[in-house]
């Protein structure tokens, strides 16, 4: 059984809106928040797909999303990452899958940079932009902390939309015989099965947060006068999570389960084109590493 596609929710997406790229789609029984990546709807999106990028072969999606890493994380020209990321963001749109879900999913890694630069972008060297000066101690912002933001940003967006294009091209079967070939047992079965099991979990969450808001409860106004009901909620989770996952265990036993996920079918191989494609993506990627002053060699 595919996960999410049913009995999580998955099965509750409309399919004519389907590879519109509209976002018309409602959430699913996973989805806590709209800003949170849904995985109903990026399993839908991978076994549903149609377009070319669908067909093309998990290994070749697989290996650029590797080299992009490598780009990502060596190069730190913004005209170069910028250009990357009209690219990246191209190969999503053509995919049909949803652009208003992209912006909304951008929310979190946009403030998880945010945070985490929020205090080296001040006092780097540069052209001064303002200074804020408390007592004896000055914060200055200049022109290199502000490009060190932007450039940050742009690397999490190139990161998270190529991931989200791979995930919503590659059907669950082809992508558990990638893990299935890449990673050793029993490191590939615990992948798995931490996979099958996160539908469950987030169904979980998403029925309990449910029933806090039907009763009145808010996150917003929760955090400083209902902590005890979301620490309790969570416990919950917690608690009955465990309990989800044995009767999964003596549910999968019943049924003959050994150890090991049979895989069923072959995942298909680059062909000539794709083949030619990655060599020149390599090499691309294999001369701005050289290039950069920031490869760290």
């Amino acid at each position: 059984m595919i996960p999410g596609v049913s009995g999580t929710g998955g099965n509750r997406h409309d399919g004519h809106c389907a590879g519109t790229g509209t976002g018309g789609m409602h959430m699913s029984s996973t989805s806590l928040s709209p800003y949170i990546p849904d995985l109903d709807l990026i399993t839908y999106y991978a076994e549903n797909g149609n377009s070319f990028f669908s067909r093309m072969s998990p290994w070749t999606k697989g290996c650029l999303l590797f080299f992009i890493v490598l780009l990502v994380t060596v190069s730190r020209s913004l005209v170069l990452l910028l250009g990357l990321y009209f690219v990246v963001l191209l190969l999503y749109l053509v995919a049909g899958l949803p652009a208003g879900k992209l912006a909304r999913w951008y929310v979190l890694p946009v403030i998880f940079v945010l945070s985490l630069v929020g205090l080296m972008m001040w006092n780097e060297p540069g052209i001064p932009l303002f200074a804020w000066t408390i007592g004896n101690f000055t914060l200055g912002l200049s022109d290199n902390g502000l490009l060190l933001v932007v450039t940050l940003v742009i690397k999490a967006l190139i990161t998270v939309t190529f991931s989200l294009f791979f995930l919503m091209t590659t059907r669950y079967q082809h992508f558990v015989g990638i893990i299935s070939r890449i990673f050793p047992a029993p490191l590939d079965q615990i992948f798995l099965m931490a996979y099958r099991f996160l539908f469950l979990t987030l169904a979980m969450t998403a029925a309990l947060f449910k029933s806090v808001r039907s009763r009145g409860g808010g996150l917003a106004h929760s955090l400083r006068m209902q902590g005890p009901l979301f620490a309790g909620v969570f416990a919950l989770v917690f608690i009955r999570s465990f309990e989800q996952g044995e009767r999964v265990n003596k549910a999968m036993n019943a049924r003959g389960f050994t150890g090991s996920y049979p895989l069923s079918g072959e995942v298909p191989r680059p062909g000539i084109a794709e083949c030619g494609l990655l060599v020149v993506t390599g090499a691309l990627v294999t001369v701005v590493m050289l290039l950069s002053p920031y490869r760290g060699w």
